[in-house]
């Protein structure tokens, strides 16, 4: 609950939120990266579908305004999210970020991988973040870093932040006539 005697307890107007994830390739999974399937012989296990960028998306999103975590709301021992689509989890902590009565400002996100080289598929992933998201393009940044001397090739991980602002409240002006 937000304290009145401290003007920087939770009624600020923007909220920063960061998150990161991380998963091997295994051969024989599609690879889903930003809500976009790449062309590429593994993919990124996990027990959903392994999206390592919306799964860091989404615990940014749900930093950012204290609430639980990606493996809380969403348990991997559940098995009803075995293979889900990891636009699941960015719609829920889109809904609670809306809920707390904040909207998206933008994000910025950094992928480490050794393949596929993402600069060709960044307008993609960009753009299905952004229809996910509901803000506009030029609101994602997407960058891809190789893990030179990290001994992190047979795997993909995302980091991930976004500013949340305060949502202006609804006017609620009555007229006259009420």
């Amino acid at each position: 609950m937000p304290n009145p005697q401290n003007p920087r307890s939770a009624t600020g107007r923007t909220r920063i939120g960061y998150g990161w994830d991380s998963h091997e390739f295994k051969p024989g999974i599609p690879l889903k990266i930003g809500g976009v399937t790449l062309p590429h012989p593994k993919g990124l296990g996990g027990h959903s579908d392994g999206d390592v960028l919306l799964h860091a998306v989404t615990d940014a999103l749900l930093g950012a305004i204290a609430g639980p975590d990606i493996g809380t709301l969403f348990s991997p021992s559940d098995p009803q999210w075995k293979g889900a689509d990891s636009a699941v989890f960015v719609q829920e902590a889109l809904k609670r970020v809306t809920a707390a009565g904040y909207a998206i400002a933008n994000i910025d996100s950094t992928l480490i991988l050794a393949a596929p080289k993402i600069g060709p598929h960044a307008a993609e992933i960009r753009a299905r973040m952004a229809e996910l998201l509901e803000i506009e393009q030029d609101c994602i940044g997407i960058k891809a870093k190789t893990p030179e001397g990290m001994g992190t090739d047979n795997a993909a991980i995302a980091h991930a932040v976004v500013l949340l602002e305060k949502r202006a409240a609804k006017s609620q002006k009555k007229t006259a006539a009420e």
